[in-house]
């Protein structure tokens, strides 16, 4: 497993990255996660309903190619995309989902947060509030995308939508919970959960 730590990136070349590192890997090519912070955007999903944009906030809107309705991506939310051959791992979608939210959910406890998963909303939940989203592509058997955790950054666009298609859902972040991580140090304990995760299922 490749770790490629990105920095500061801006969404649409990383988006279009990922699409070309996915078509022109072979059944050789090692997975690969993907560490990255996004200027201010807006992603939505690919059967997503742009209505769920309620207001112009000023910020970019993309569409992209995974699953999921509409989210927020900013400075301060750390990003992690997840490049893996799902056959080579005998990982079906719904197991690699499960993974991504048990890394989250486990990256949290360790500081005293217990966070939960929600039946037919991906993500992970303190409470009523989101703390990450995910969203996947698969083509050819191989995914791309992945999972957004919100650090240390400002909420304040998240209001501007509908949550991943949920009106009025709340969004929390991790400093909100009393977890002292920069982000850095959040996408470093994430990516160890990752591929802790990851390492059970090979």
């Amino acid at each position: 497993m490749i770790v490629r730590d990105l920095g500061r990136a801006d969404y649409e070349p990383t988006w279009r990255a990922m699409m070309a590192f996915t078509a022109g890997r072979s059944a050789e090519t090692p997975d690969e996660l993907w560490v990255v912070e996004h200027p201010p955007v807006f992603t939505l999903g690919q059967a997503g309903k742009p209505e769920h944009l309620l207001v112009d906030a000023g910020i970019p809107l993309v569409k992209i190619d995974r699953g999921g309705q509409i989210t927020y991506h900013g400075p301060g939310q750390v990003v992690v995309y997840l490049l893996l051959d799902l056959p080579r791992r005998r990982l079906k979608v719904r197991e690699l989902v499960s993974c991504i939210e048990q890394a989250v959910i486990d990256c949290l406890g360790e500081h005293g947060v217990t966070a939960e998963r929600r039946d037919g909303a991906p993500g992970v939940y303190v409470g009523a509030a989101k703390v990450a989203a995910l969203g996947l592509r698969v083509r050819n058997g191989c995914c791309y995308h992945g999972v957004s955790l919100n650090v240390d950054m400002d909420l304040s666009p998240f209001a501007a939508i509908n949550p991943c298609g949920y009106a009025g859902m709340a969004v929390t972040q991790t400093k909100d919970l009393g977890i002292p991580l920069t982000p850095p140090q959040a996408a470093e304990a994430l990516t160890r959960h990752l591929i802790a995760q990851l390492e059970q299922k090979e």
